[in-house]
């Protein structure tokens, strides 16, 4: 099958379970609720296109119809910018995830993290109130932020390589094998 023929099969299957008759307001109505991983990338997308690697189902707002799985190349031609931040944010979670299971030294870089993920990760209450915060999560992701932004990464001292290996570890990790709960270590 070609390239069209799965862009056209997209389409179809969007639209039928979309309340909108139009690819236009179709995509309108979708938003991500999951995403695992089959590390043998041997799914099939709703499109028909065969080895997904990340499996993604989205939900209809209007009448709670699940596409699963799909992958984000399709989710990609919904030309929604929120959906392509969404689907860079799931990605990254995964690359953290798998750095730390091979034991790699994970720094605050654009190799794994992104200004989107770290918001991703404040959102939804990631950072833990306790005593080394000051009880306030915020704290923390302010913290992670300012030591993203550094231009010069040589600037950070070991002593804030230790608070970010800390949060990372303490916080984010934790957080990451729960919401991407297909991978255990």
């Amino acid at each position: 099958m070609d390239k069209q023929s799965y862009y056209e099969n997209l389409i179809k299957v969007v639209i039928e379970a979309s309340v909108a008759d139009t690819w236009e307001l179709a995509v309108l109505e979708w938003e991500i609720v999951d995403c695992t991983e089959d590390e043998s990338a041997s799914s099939q997308c709703v499109c028909k296109h065969e080895g997904l690697r990340y499996l993604y189902k989205i939900r209809n707002r209007n009448n709670k119809n699940i596409l699963f799985p799909i992958g984000s190349t399709c989710i990609k031609k919904f030309g929604r910018n929120d959906l392509d931040e969404e689907l860079s944010v799931m990605e990254q979670m995964f690359s953290i995830l798998h750095a730390v299971e091979k034991r790699e030294r994970i720094e605050l870089t654009s190799k794994y993290f992104s200004r989107k993920l770290l918001e991703y990760l404040y959102e939804n209450n990631v950072f833990i109130p306790n005593n080394y915060n000051d009880f306030d999560g915020y704290n923390d992701f302010e913290f992670l932020l300012k030591m993203f932004n550094k231009v010069n990464k040589a600037d950070i001292s070991e002593a804030q390589h230790r608070k970010t290996t800390a949060i990372i570890m303490k916080s984010i990790l934790p957080y990451l094998r729960s919401k991407l709960k297909n991978i255990e270590k």
